[in-house]
């Protein structure tokens, strides 16, 4: 059994919050248009279907249909030792730009580092990882 992908529904900001995320972890973007699908529920342009292939986060993100609010309070994505420390906090620092840092990426009294952060697309993560060589 597969680990579940987070699949994220965004106010009209889907294309431009997978290109972001592509940037940051280094994924390749796939991007899917209403009008590609076929589908008149909303303006051609926007993404029916879009996701990060080839690296090393998986996600999914649509925009929201009209009249849907996204919703994501409650929901923070984890990253908790997915990569050497030096990627993570570049991720952290990537994540902050143009976003707001909840907790700074810090050595905690049991050891570990992590802090959190909400980017400029509203999403909330949690990075962290044990020290290593790198720290």
């Amino acid at each position: 059994m597969s680990a579940p992908t987070p699949y994220l529904h965004l106010p009209g900001t889907a294309r431009a919050a997978l290109t972001f995320y592509g940037r940051v972890f280094g994924c390749e973007v796939e991007l899917h248009t209403l009008e590609e699908f076929g589908r008149t529920d909303g303006p051609p342009d926007a993404i029916a279907h879009g996701q990060l292939v080839g690296g090393p986060v998986s996600l999914y993100v649509a925009d929201a249909e009209p009249g849907d609010t996204p919703l994501l309070r409650g929901v923070m994505l984890a990253l908790l030792g997915t990569a050497p420390s030096g990627t993570l906090r570049a991720w952290f620092a990537a994540l902050a730009e143009r976003g707001d840092v909840v907790d700074d990426l810090q050595r905690r009294p049991w050891g570990a580092w992590d802090g959190q952060v909400v980017d400029a697309f509203g999403v909330h993560w949690l990075i962290g990882f044990e020290v290593d060589a790198e720290a």
